[in-house]
């Protein structure tokens, strides 16, 4: 229920959303002092959340860095970066498949000896898709030997992911040296989870930043789009933060 819920109230985060209900307000109203503060709040709230500048700031603020260089048996992988691609059946990928490719780039690298893709399908109705089997097709298509690959396919969230793939790693190697690879934005959240589910110190490797560390004269003055979006992330991830904290 809880997570039907989530799925279902997403909207209520979304700076859009709050935009347009002031402008929908701002038309039915009546009165004209009330339309005009509805308006010119509506242009604010717009400003501030079309802003490049500020949500690169605030999402560079939040975003984990990379650990210090060392060598680990087991690399998580968190799902939530593919699905199926239904005109080919094949795997698609999307913006946050850099976890993926992260964690295969570490692999090449002697960094992690095996990766463990944790992923099941998140979707209310569609749900017999699981992303880890789609992705556990790829790595074969691309030469992964199977001793490399290990597999949970039943999670629905960040909660399930660490419940499932540490249950997992205690059956298969009790004392590994485990490596949570997930966007860097994910982390904060990820580590409070995991934290709660072991003992064992777990380290965190970032991908897909979302944050800025430069900006040119646009970011400060042009409205982004796409900025509305990052806002939407992260303020899907505090929430889930503060909930996580209050849960442990």
């Amino acid at each position: 229920m809880i997570f039907i819920l989530s799925k279902c109230l997403l909207f209520l985060i979304k700076p859009i959303v709050w935009v347009f209900a002031m402008l929908i307000l701002a038309a039915l109203t009546k009165k004209r002092r009330e339309k005009k503060k509805l308006y010119i709040l509506a242009t604010i709230t717009t400003f501030i959340f079309s802003n490049g500048f500020i949500v690169g700031m605030a999402a560079n603020w939040y975003e984990a860095g990379y650990p210090a260089k060392q060598k680990y048996d087991i690399g998580i992988v968190l799902g939530g970066f593919s699905g199926l691609n239904e005109r080919n059946h094949q795997i698609a990928f999307n913006w946050a498949g850099d976890r993926l490719f992260q964690a295969l780039s570490l692999y090449k690298k002697g960094i992690i000896d095996q990766i463990l893709i944790s992923g099941g399908n998140a979707h209310l109705i569609d749900n017999k898709v699981k992303e880890a089997d789609l992705v556990n097709r790829y790595l074969k298509l691309i030469g992964i030997p199977d001793s490399v690959i290990l597999l949970e396919n039943q999670s629905k969230n960040t909660t399930e992911n660490a419940k499932n793939s540490l249950e997992l790693i205690k059956k298969h190697m009790p004392d590994a040296k485990i490596l949570v690879i997930t966007s860097a934005w994910h982390i904060p959240r990820a580590k409070v989870i995991f934290d709660k589910q072991t003992n064992h110190k777990i380290d965190y490797y970032p991908t897909n930043f979302i944050g800025r560390t430069s900006f040119n004269i646009g970011d400060f003055i042009i409205p982004d789009i796409g900025a509305f979006g990052t806002w939407e992330l992260l303020f899907k991830e505090w929430i889930g933060l503060a909930i996580d904290r209050i849960k442990a």
